[in-house]
């Protein structure tokens, strides 16, 4: 159905290009540096995802960084001056992209009055913003105004879900996200912290267990607790580049939660595996609800 204005989204939701295509989904792409070249992130189109945690575990430090004002203007101002806009962002608590994205939204808006123009902060990253872009885009195709399309988000965003662990810790040090200290105590007794999103939109280490099985065995218990209505879902599996370990946990979440509709997994895009590194394992689901 033909909508008087435009759903888009930005990379940071690691919706996989084809998806994205096929919705015809208009995408802003991320910015992030590798080796001190400046990249963008296209969401798998160009597969550099393996290239970038191989990299890593060579000894290169990615980094990220925010989309300016100027950049927004520039893709947003052909759209806006034709049709309206509704942007499910990223979470705000982990970039200060989201008041760029506003600043240009104002500008816009000044210079086109007639337009709207929604900026929803989804306080999700990765597969988790994936689920709530998906739910939301079937509103937006059944035709629904862009106020309940929206408000469905809002409503929504707690219960997109996340339980993950990291192969090192290392790769949390570079980022700033715990203490050199912590890491190397970390890898030498073999502890995987369990993380989630919580309310705030941030990434949470809420537990700390004792090697590889007891991290997976925790993620799948965790998953098995929160998931609401599993018969109805595509869960996400997310992997920093260990497909075989993915493929593990797949089984395992298949045998714990026999209901679950299907699982699709992915390597984590550049931005999420910037700051979590190679051995990720992080699994996607609409839940009960963020309890942190």
């Amino acid at each position: 159905m033909e909508q008087d204005y435009v759903f888009m989204t930005d990379s940071d939701s690691d919706l996989p290009w084809y998806m994205a295509d096929e919705m015809n989904i208009p995408v802003v792409s991320m910015p992030y540096t590798l080796d001190n070249r400046a990249c963008m992130d296209d969401n798998g189109r160009s597969d550099v995802e393996k290239r970038l945690l191989d990299r890593m575990r060579a000894g290169s430090v990615p980094s990220t960084s925010l989309l300016p004002v100027e950049a927004y203007l520039e893709i947003l101002e052909p759209v806006i001056s034709k049709k309206d806009i509704l942007f499910i962002a990223f979470s705000s608590a982990m970039s200060g992209t989201f008041a760029n994205l506003n600043e240009a939204r104002e500008q816009l808006l000044e210079k086109y009055p007639e337009r709207k123009f929604m900026v929803v902060d989804t306080l999700s990253i990765s597969g988790t913003m994936t689920l709530l872009v998906l739910g939301a885009h079937k509103l937006y195709e059944q035709g629904r105004p862009m106020e309940e399309v929206a408000q469905w988000v809002l409503d929504n965003r707690m219960k997109s879900q996340v339980w993950m662990t990291v192969g090192d810790f290392k790769y949390l040090a570079r980022g700033g996200r715990i203490t050199a200290t912590s890491a190397v105590f970390g890898t030498v007794m073999n502890i995987k912290p369990i993380i989630c999103i919580g309310k705030s939109g941030k990434m949470e280490s809420v537990e700390r267990v004792r090697g590889q099985k007891k991290a997976l065995n925790t993620i799948v218990e965790y998953t098995a607790r929160d998931i609401e209505h599993p018969e109805e879902q595509t869960l996400i599996l997310m992997h920093g580049d260990v497909p075989e370990e993915a493929e593990a946990l797949a089984g395992m979440l298949k045998e714990r939660i026999p209901a679950l509709h299907d699982i699709r997994i992915q390597i984590v895009g550049p931005v999420i595996g910037a700051h979590c590194g190679p051995g990720t394992l992080a699994c996607i689901f609409m839940g009960k609800g963020r309890e942190n």
